[in-house]
């Protein structure tokens, strides 16, 4: 039986990822780091273990906080992943960064404390 595979790239196609199997989770984040890193009211996120990802073209990383690595393109500026101490052994990629990102519906949101005004979560269809 063969995996499930997903792959992503950044818009430039200087980065280029694959994914096997489904992700431990899908979370929509609505932390200031993520709004500032993304330019986005929030960031939707699934998952990973490293195990389970393969770079074809690695991205470049850029230490945003102690104990963090936000993955990018360095040629169009591209985020494509977060990467935190906080979950060892995990690399989280930003759903927009797949080709097919509607795979990946958000199961909860993060840092609700930190969200933006406007933006309304419909904590109930979860």
């Amino acid at each position: 039986m063969e995996k499930e595979t997903h792959k992503g790239r950044c818009r430039c196609g200087a980065v280029a990822f694959e994914v096997t199997g489904p992700p431990k989770w899908t979370a929509n984040c609505h932390c200031a780091d993520c709004r500032k890193s993304t330019g986005a009211a929030f960031a939707s996120f699934a998952g990973y273990e490293w195990k389970n990802v393969a770079f074809a073209k690695p991205a470049d990383t850029y230490p945003s906080s102690p104990g963090v690595k936000r993955h990018f393109c360095a040629k169009c500026g591209s985020p494509i992943a977060y990467e935190g101490e906080r979950w060892p052994g995990e690399i989280h990629f930003f759903v927009g960064a797949f080709d097919e990102p509607d795979l990946f519906p958000p199961e909860k949101d993060g840092n609700l404390d930190e969200k933006l005004a406007w933006v309304h979560v419909n904590t109930k269809s979860r």
